[in-house]
């Protein structure tokens, strides 16, 4: 229980940093809150090649979203670090922060594929909001709801496919584990 908890408020912990940073133009708050979580994560996990593994297909993924969003120019990101179509780093940070849910705290989404894209065509957009609302670390071109619309698409493909990614290599450690046990 104390792992799951740790996850939960780090996770959010990581999301504080990074988008106020942004919105102050810095990128390394982001940096250095998803570098201590990460690492606190691994340090603590049963499994820390599964997450390894989660967290570069979630900075592909990071990589692909974020980047297609501010390519469009329907999403403007603050603290950005090249042409708009390159994801800031602060956002991959934030990505790697996530991969790090999926085998705890967010670990029912890999049962139910479905909900995870609803989560991600739902509760994405509304992270990306409030980093708009409250800190200015995003912003939206008008009309709104094309970037809103255009982050919860690219999310509603991105999570079904991490999670999915966290059931196959985390049954596929075990089975290991355990054909590794028999023979000990």
């Amino acid at each position: 229980m104390v792992r799951f908890w740790a996850n939960v408020i780090g996770n959010q912990l990581v999301w504080l940093c990074a988008v106020v940073g942004a919105g102050h133009g810095l990128r390394w708050p982001a940096l250095l809150a998803a570098g201590v979580y990460v690492g606190s994560q691994l340090a603590l996990s049963p499994q820390p090649g599964v997450e390894l593994r989660l967290l570069g297909v979630a900075l592909l993924c990071g990589l692909l979203v974020d980047g297609v969003a501010g390519g469009s120019g329907w999403v403007q990101y603050a603290a950005g670090n090249g042409p708009a179509w390159v994801a800031p780093v602060w956002i991959l940070a934030l990505w790697a922060a996530f991969a790090m849910t999926l085998p705890v705290s967010f670990a029912v989404l890999q049962k139910h594929l479905r909900i995870a894209a609803l989560v991600g065509l739902l509760l994405a957009p509304l992270a990306y909001l409030s980093a708009a609302r409250g800190w200015s670390a995003v912003s939206f071109a008008t009309p709104r709801w094309q970037g809103v619309l255009l982050l919860g698409l690219g999310w509603s493909l991105a999570l079904p496919v991490l999670a999915a990614c966290a059931r196959h290599w985390q049954r596929t450690s075990h089975a290991l584990s355990d054909r590794a046990g028999e023979h000990a």
